[in-house]
């Protein structure tokens, strides 16, 4: 399954609506609304977390992904170093990361692409990758 910063997760495209992904993969696991009214979906298959946008008419804006097997830029990343993936990415058009620490996480985060690393003991736990904005209040949607 492959992580496409930018553009989505597998066969996810961000702009699609819940109906699209349920199509793609069935119903849910798990789903509910965050604080901000948003739509969360949850597929343990996947191993990830879908946020459709409530201010968006509720289109897929953000994904966050744990699933082992994932692939960016033909790698598996999730287990892989921090400091390898940073170094990684950067040859792939990642050039800088804001760096977040809290308890025993940090947080890479590259706004270029909307993509974040999140770490733990010096690797990758999950990538985080949400739908960039193309000017300055329009998402650049994919679907």
């Amino acid at each position: 399954m492959e992580i496409k910063p930018k553009f989505g997760y597998d066969k996810l495209l961000f702009g699609m609506k819940q109906k699209d992904a349920e199509a793609i993969y069935g119903k849910a696991n798990h789903t509910f609304k965050d604080e901000e009214d948003n739509f969360i979906m949850m597929y343990n298959a996947l191993k990830a977390r879908l946020t459709f946008y409530a201010e968006e008419d509720f289109k897929l804006g953000y994904i966050i992904i744990s699933n082992p097997n994932a692939i960016l830029f033909g790698e598996k990343i999730i287990g892989k170093n921090a400091n390898e993936s940073k170094e990684f990415l950067s040859k792939k058009g990642l050039k800088s990361f804001e760096v977040e620490t809290f308890d025993s996480f940090s947080n890479l985060f590259n706004e270029d692409f909307w993509t974040v690393l999140q770490t733990e003991f010096d690797e990758v736990v999950k990538v985080e990758i949400g739908a960039v904005i193309k000017n300055e209040d329009e998402f650049d949607w994919k679907f």
